[in-house]
């Protein structure tokens, strides 16, 4: 019989919404270059990388930055962002999240934090929930970017939990994949589109059903 042995969070939209605050932080900058950026290029850059990111946004640009340039921009990029979340506090916390979060510490299931962004641990400062997560995975520890596994198995390696006993909430695609390549339950964040990617999905973390999904493991 399986049980939950670890829960996996993403954080950007899962657990506060910074994706607005990163769309403002790279629109900032792509003007200063004079590169072309909306919010439909924004959509691509859902759970990968700060370099990554850079390099969709720059598809538009006639200039051939150079990988020295390249690395001063996402430093730039990430210099506005820090600037914008220093003003973050557990108001901005989704509904639900934090209950959810005591909850999982009461059945004493292992809670661990994977995300793509560097400042993910100054974030959960930030909203004050760091007390809640038993480890924490974000893109200064990886290799490899969503939707490659790494970030998920490092997780789970970092609280001896089995992957198979793993669920982990996600609101990208790139993210869910990444999740099933990890041999985990994919719980996705989101509408239906998500449901070709996911195991279970949820309109929004305060909604996510812990009893359900533990049963639905066992079963």
């Amino acid at each position: 019989m399986r049980k939950i042995e670890c829960i996996i969070f993403d954080l950007d939209e899962v657990l506060t919404d910074t994706s607005k605050l990163h769309y403002k932080a790279w629109k900032k900058l792509a003007d200063e270059i004079n590169v072309y950026f909306d919010e439909v290029i924004n959509q691509r850059l859902k759970g990968i990388s700060r370099r990554e990111s850079l390099e969709i946004i720059l598809e538009l640009s006639e200039y051939p930055f150079s990988e020295e340039e390249k690395e001063k921009l996402t430093e730039t990029k990430n210099t506005y962002y820090r600037e914008m979340i220093e003003t973050l506090s557990p108001q901005d916390l989704y509904w639900g999240v934090e209950e959810l979060l005591q909850d999982i510490k009461s059945r004493q299931i292992k809670a661990v934090l994977a995300s793509a962004s560097k400042n993910a641990p100054f974030i959960i400062k930030r909203l004050e929930i760091e007390k809640y997560f038993d480890y924490i995975v974000d893109a200064n520890c990886i290799k490899k970017g969503k939707p490659d596994p790494e970030i998920f198995i490092m997780g789970a390696e970092n609280v001896q939990a089995n992957p198979e006993n793993c669920i982990v909430i996600e609101d990208s695609i790139a993210g869910l994949i990444a999740v099933k390549r990890a041999g985990m339950i994919a719980v996705g964040i989101g509408n239906s589109e998500l449901q070709n990617y996911a195991d279970y999905v949820f309109e929004n973390t305060g909604k996510v059903d812990i009893d359900f999904l533990c049963m639905s493991v066992r079963d």
